[in-house]
């Protein structure tokens, strides 16, 4: 008897050392901040704004960056958390950005203006707002932030806006004769040489029973559609100036034709319509 005396006594000593380590573990996890402590539990207020929108990730999801373009022409910047439902703040500081139109070449300089939501602390803000430039608006634009920090870490990002699957932006095919007399007529950057090199036939003539599948979320390294940046088709190709293009729609074959003899300076070279 005296030895189970002895193992019970043993066993209630583990048990009360155990629980007494529960406690302690317990009350130190108490005493640690949680990491998601600086974010809002509201989901951003971008779905009343209407238009395009396009989510960013930063730092292998580490945070995110929500982009949109609002009916109204303001672009809008939310900073998210690594949950996309969960909103980061920052300070509440202008942030320099880069807007380029499709197809241009140039960017214009804007500045992303602090403009918080309800639940924003003061100094600090989950929104930014732009109004987009005169000459850009009603087209698809791509947004460069330099230089975002949140949270101490600085991050460097593009988005692309206004284009998609319900992209009101779509160009229209041009009319029969109108066709015609663009694909098989130099001029600008479209020479004779490349009207040859697409075997003298329009763009509805080549690609006739192509069907179009718009891709607004490449991936880094695809080839971008020249004209709303969405994924390329590799079926989908034109000559110009000498170089094979890529598009996602005959549409767009036509419209950037038409830039090029319109405005050839605006053409870049193939490998610049990228992913990045």
């Amino acid at each position: 008897m005296k030895a189970d005396r002895g193992t019970v006594g043993t066993v209630l000593l583990v048990v009360l050392l155990l629980g007494a380590m529960g406690v302690l573990a317990y009350q130190a996890q108490k005493g640690r901040p949680h990491r998601r402590a600086q974010h809002h539990a509201h989901a951003p207020t971008d779905r009343g704004l209407g238009g395009h929108s396009h989510v960013v990730s930063l730092g292998d999801d580490e945070f995110h960056a929500d982009v949109v373009l609002a009916t109204d022409g303001t672009l809008y910047l939310f900073t998210l958390g690594a949950d996309e439902t969960r909103v980061v703040t920052v300070p509440a500081e202008p942030v320099p950005a880069l807007v380029t139109g499709a197809g241009d070449r140039a960017a214009v300089d804007v500045t992303l203006t602090p403009a918080p939501q309800g639940g924003d602390t003061l100094g600090t803000t989950s929104r930014f707002a732009v109004a987009v430039p005169a000459a850009l608006t009603g087209r698809p634009l791509e947004l460069t932030v330099p230089n975002l920090t949140i949270e101490g870490k600085r991050f460097r990002f593009t988005a692309r806006v206004g284009s998609g699957e319900h992209a009101t932006e779509m160009p229209a095919k041009v009319t029969d004769d109108a066709e015609r007399q663009l694909y098989l007529v130099p001029g600008g950057a479209y020479t004779a040489a490349d009207v040859a090199a697409n075997t003298r036939l329009t763009a509805s003539e080549k690609f006739k029973g192509f069907r179009a599948k718009h891709d607004a979320h490449p991936r880094p390294g695809d080839r971008l559609c020249p004209v709303i940046n969405t994924k390329a088709h590799p079926d989908c190709s034109w000559v110009l100036n000498g170089k094979a293009y890529t598009f996602c729609c005959p549409p767009c074959v036509d419209e950037f034709v038409k830039q090029a003899k319109e405005r050839p300076g605006l053409i870049r070279p193939p490998d610049e319509y990228v992913q990045k």
